[in-house]
């Protein structure tokens, strides 16, 4: 295991803006800003003392209906982590998620293994099963085996930094004494687990290290945990520790302008750690934050009065 969060605590961070322009997530300054705002970002995140930052992951959005809004700007996540990995210090670095069947897994193993060894050992590998089918139909990947897929991903991932020579045998993929170097300077590296339905869950349990949420609301926690715990039992891990992750909503901390739509947590630093502690009360430890704002300085401020004013009283 190769847990981030200590037992008994939590960490914050937030899923980048500019490195995707989906219209599920942009707010519209974000279509001007640049490489160098990007990078600000990443800093004034560190600076306020969030504990990781976020990119997701398409290779080839389609032109249809179901993926209208999503645009076609999606950074790569590891070019983009290991620049801005370059421009930080301490902050970790996570992917969110990274569509682990769109690529040869002793591939993520050197990208990401490279990544962390680059970085200190800052790389959160967070992976999930995806979910365009007509992406993995111009990948040439079978969208139905999708599950099974990742699942030996993940396996061959963790297996890839077991020894110098290694080998796999799987439905899907198949080598033998091959190795992989540079690795994740500890050994291993944080592999949390992306989904929002029970397959997700039970693949936490059987196989991660934590749980990247998708949207789940805090009542449906006491089922996630529940469905992690027991599906870690029958897979002989009952001693593992999780980070549980959760996205609390759209925040803005003060009182959002009248032009500013789509935040609904809102409110006084205290009114923001009251709710985000009734998140912990159910088992989460991760919180993926989500600010709303018009401009790239009123994101930076939400940014600092998180850091100054809500994690004090957390």
């Amino acid at each position: 295991m190769a847990n981030l969060v200590p037992e008994g605590g939590a960490v914050y961070g937030i899923q980048l803006p500019i490195q995707t322009l989906t219209r599920t997530l942009v707010d519209p300054w974000e279509d001007d800003a640049t490489p160098a705002d990007l990078a600000t970002v990443a800093r004034a995140a560190e600076s306020a003392g969030l504990d990781f930052i976020g990119v997701c992951d398409h290779v080839a959005v389609p032109d249809n209906d179901y993926a209208a809004d999503m645009r076609t700007t999606w950074y790569d996540p590891v070019a983009t982590l290991a620049w801005l990995g370059a421009q930080t210090l301490s902050i970790r670095l996570l992917s969110v998620v990274w569509v682990a069947a769109y690529r040869h897994p002793l591939l993520t193993a050197s990208s990401f293994g490279t990544l962390s060894h680059l970085t200190g050992g800052r790389v959160i590998l967070g992976v999930g099963a995806g979910h365009v089918e007509a992406e993995f139909e111009a990948l040439g990947i079978d969208f139905h085996r999708r599950g099974r897929i990742l699942d030996e991903c993940i396996d061959a991932v963790r297996g890839a930094y077991a020894d110098t020579y290694v080998g796999f045998e799987g439905d899907h993929f198949g080598y033998s004494d091959v190795g992989v170097a540079p690795g994740p300077p500890r050994g291993e590296m944080p592999i949390w687990v992306g989904g929002a339905g029970p397959a997700a869950w039970r693949r936490v349990g059987r196989r991660g290290d934590g749980y990247i949420p998708m949207g789940s609301p805090r009542d449906a926690y006491p089922e996630i945990i529940s469905t992690i715990r027991e599906s870690a039992e029958e897979a002989g891990r009952g001693d593992a520790l999780f980070d549980i992750g959760i996205m609390p909503g759209w925040a803005y901390i003060g009182e959002p302008p009248e032009d500013l739509v789509g935040a609904w947590l809102t409110g006084s630093p205290e009114r923001i750690a009251e709710e985000l502690r009734a998140d912990r009360e159910v088992g989460a430890n991760v919180f993926h934050l989500k600010f709303r704002s018009r401009t790239l300085d009123e994101y930076l401020d939400q940014l600092a009065a998180f850091g100054e004013e809500v994690r004090p009283l957390l």
